[in-house]
């Protein structure tokens, strides 16, 4: 088992030194250096035009279908379970009418970010692959790392929160036939730290994958799990309102008084909770922050903006009408009692084997999502790091191993020791904080405006050249301003809600 070295030769394409891929084996088969004839020297140029795209990265195999499943994948997540919540808070009709327009606000700035995967010309500019590598081209500057640190930061918290959200449905299979083999008798309480750990095991394990388009498999299984579990507890939702025959819920929301398992809600709390709704709702449609990473799969021509656009208009379509429906349905059989998780929250008991059913399909759907939030943080770190200490092996060689149905699998030290120790973090932290609406709200509140509006925007306007205070240039400021409000409004609802959970908070205690 020996390391190899991922220098490239420089007369084949210098830029392409800080790829994973380790194209040596083909070159060596094709280039004999000093003895090619000219007919070996256009055979080569042949094959590599037919290997390689036109930055010397292996061709791209990614197709509409699969940057859909990545994007379903990242959009349908644990956000759909809490949006039944959101909407008892907000009511019939601010509830429905805000998760549309955020289902219209993302799916327009989505738009005006697949322009700018390529630098200048959106058909042939220099390709960006990353999302901060669009920032660090386009708009340069300070807003480099102010967006890498959003960027990454986002991202470092939606992998616990998926944790959390894993483990409650973990635990939520655990409880669902505890409670049915005791005929409702026994609370079946119990903690939530065993759950992480198994699921943190799962992720250590899958974390090993060493690049973003090699889990276009894992996406299309997580997709079909999040369509599963979705339709399931739309399923539920409906099954419960014909047996209640009646829509439950009122026009303007929780009423104040109303007693939860967080106590009686005041007229200060309904505020709180309100705000804390649109901090789910925006959660629920996050994944403009690996938007570009996804684009970066697809092949061409067409062109990647064009296959990206029809992409993400289904994806986005496909899953408001599903959140709609789960969101409006469970609003509809709980009313003011709605549950803060859908699925886990014990708004349903029966049929008990077909809640364990989407329970296990959410838990294999956040193992697939996790992934494809995590890989972006992944390839950043690992890059920085090569770029750093390009001649320490550890950080840079790789070892062939041989699996039995799999092939050759490369191995890295660097990157088997830095993903575990990203899990292990991860996995600390949920265990710290698990509080699955109060984490939900923050993340969608501080990643929604500056990675899914603020900066989309500003890359397009400065890719575009837009003139200053013209009336484009005015429409797109006035959505960006609307839109910082609207997150600064949740991010300080999910923080109350954060202080209230911590006054009865014990950590590494907490059970359900």
């Amino acid at each position: 088992m020996l390391p190899r070295s991922r220098t490239l030769p420089s007369r084949i394409h210098q830029g392409i030194i800080e790829e994973r891929h380790d194209v040596r084996h083909y070159l060596e088969v094709e280039v004999r250096p000093n003895i090619q004839t000219e007919t070996e020297t256009m055979n080569i140029q042949s094959n590599y035009s037919k290997c390689f795209d036109d930055d010397g990265h292996f061709k791209r195999t990614g197709t509409f279908w699969t940057a859909t499943a990545h994007i379903i994948t990242a959009v349908i997540g644990s956000g759909v379970l809490s949006l039944a919540w959101a909407v008892a808070q907000l009511g019939w009709i601010a509830g429905p009418v805000i998760m549309f327009l955020f289902a219209v606000v993302n799916l327009y700035t989505s738009n005006l970010l697949t322009q700018c995967y390529r630098t200048g010309d959106s058909d042939t500019g220099q390709r960006n692959y990353t999302y901060m590598e669009a920032v660090k081209s386009i708009l340069g500057g300070k807003k480099v790392k102010l967006c890498g640190l959003i960027q990454y930061v986002n991202l470092f918290g939606v992998a616990i929160g998926y944790t959390i959200a894993a483990s409650v449905s973990m635990m939520a299979i655990k409880r669902s036939n505890c409670y049915h083999s005791s005929h409702g008798k026994d609370p079946c309480h119990m903690s939530s730290n065993g759950y992480m750990i198994t699921f943190g095991i799962a992720e250590v394990i899958f974390s090993q994958i060493p690049d973003f388009d090699q889990v276009w498999w894992l996406s299309i299984v997580a997709a079909i799990m999040s369509f599963t579990y979705s339709s399931v507890g739309l399923s539920l939702g409906v099954a419960k309102v014909a047996e209640n025959k009646t829509f439950k819920g009122s026009l303007m929301g929780i009423s104040i008084g109303t007693v939860t398992q967080a106590g009686t809600v005041t007229s200060t709390q309904k505020i709180w909770r309100s705000l804390q709704a649109l901090g789910a709702m925006a959660f629920a449609y996050s994944f403009s922050i690996i938007l570009i990473e996804i684009q970066d799969t697809i092949k061409s021509p067409p062109a990647e903006h064009k296959t990206m656009r029809k992409a993400t208009t289904l994806s986005i379509a496909v899953t408001t009408v599903f959140y709609l429906l789960c969101g409006c349905m469970g609003y509809a059989a709980f009313g003011d009692n709605a549950p803060g998780n859908l699925l886990t929250g014990f708004g349903f008991y029966d049929p008990y084997w077909l809640l364990d059913i989407a329970n296990l399909a959410i838990v294999i759907h956040l193992v697939g999502a996790y992934q494809v939030f995590a890989q972006p943080l992944f390839a950043f770190v690992e890059k920085w790091s090569a770029r750093r200490w390009p001649k320490n092996n550890f950080v840079t060689a790789e070892y062939e191993i041989p699996i039995p149905l799999y092939g050759v699998y490369q191995l890295n030290l660097f990157r088997l020791v830095w993903r575990s120790i990203f899990v292990l973090l991860t996995t600390l932290i949920a265990m710290l904080m698990p509080f699955f609406n109060d984490v939900v709200g923050i993340l969608g509140a501080l990643g929604f405006w500056p990675l899914t509006v603020y900066f989309p925007i500003d890359m397009y306007i400065s890719q575009k050249k837009i003139g200053r205070w013209s009336s484009r240039w005015i429409g797109l400021q006035i959505l960006s301003v609307s839109c910082l409000m609207i997150s600064l409004l949740a991010a300080i609802g999910s923080m109350a809600g954060v202080v209230l959970d911590l006054k009865t908070y014990k950590p590494f205690k907490t059970s359900y």
